[in-house]
């Protein structure tokens, strides 16, 4: 991390002046491995609090298995020590929960299709990075998946570019999506299919940056749980495409936002029109 960013992150207020103290010393002295903060949270969770300073990646509550008063406790907690936070596979039993136990001063956002929820300080919002990453989901009940990765995007700091049900059983559908991302000139492409999970292996076929793959749930009999959409992206003789789990719609966001991340941080963060203002 810059200085220059953890200056910004102070005095919009996302951080307080302790933490850019410690941040701003961590940067100075590159003999220190920002290996981090764990917080213990009344004997139920870890905190990896300095999780985004040294993998990208910002620590997420995992609300699925989870009692939802436990969610609440772990959520609640992060969102204090970094302003904001969410967690995703939440379902309404946790959001209840969190609602009930919001601390003053702050906000939840429940994104309902993407099961995640968004705890947050009044004004504290993600920092933008200027960076477009483009988001397909082949058919509309590839949505929810896909709507997980687009929460995730954007609250590591991207703009996304979404296009839903544009699968190949009407492949003319795919063009002018594709054409705009190109125009817009994201820097990744998550794509989620379920069924046969062909339609990543046409996107990369079309376009020049990196192919994210999400199989889903979602198909009929043999293979209909995402199998054979998974084995289908993985047999893909399109170079370029990876590939994550069934229906993780999270780690392929985090995956593109870290590549977009990766660019703004060597070509700075880009403040031209086109960027700014999207397609």
């Amino acid at each position: 991390m810059r200085v220059r960013d953890i200056l910004e992150d102070l005095a919009s207020g996302r951080i307080d002046v302790e933490e850019a103290e410690r941040l701003i010393l961590e940067d100075l002295d590159p003999s220190r491995i920002p290996w981090g903060r764990v917080e213990e949270v009344d004997a139920i969770g870890r905190l990896d609090l300095d999780r985004e300073a040294r993998s990208g990646i910002p620590e997420v509550v995992f609300a699925q298995g989870k009692r939802p008063e436990d969610v609440a406790r772990l959520l609640i907690r992060l969102s204090e020590e970094k302003g904001r936070a969410f967690a995703t596979r939440a379902g309404i039993e946790v959001v209840r929960e969190v609602e009930a136990k919001i601390p003053e001063g702050f906000d939840l956002t429940h994104h309902e299709r993407a099961r995640i929820i968004v705890l947050s300080k009044k004004g504290c919002r993600p920092k933008k990075i200027g960076r477009w990453i483009g988001l397909l989901a082949a058919g509309t009940s590839d949505v929810d998946v896909a709507e997980e990765a687009r929460v995730t995007m954007e609250e590591m700091g991207c703009d996304v570019l979404t296009a839903y049900d544009v699968g190949v059983a009407g492949l003319h559908r795919l063009f002018r999506p594709i054409e705009e991302m190109r125009k817009l000139d994201v820097d990744a492409i998550v794509v989620v299919a379920g069924m046969e999970g062909a339609l990543p292996t046409v996107v990369k076929a079309l376009v020049d940056v990196p192919v994210i793959g999400v199989p889903t749930s979602v198909g009929y009999g043999y293979g209909g749980e995402g199998q054979a959409a998974l084995m289908g992206m993985l047999q893909s003789c399109t170079p370029g495409l990876v590939v994550v789990n069934i229906d993780n719609g999270f780690g392929a966001g985090a995956t593109a936002a870290l590549i977009a991340r990766r660019i703004s941080r060597f070509l700075g963060s880009s403040q031209d029109g086109r960027r700014a203002q999207g397609p």
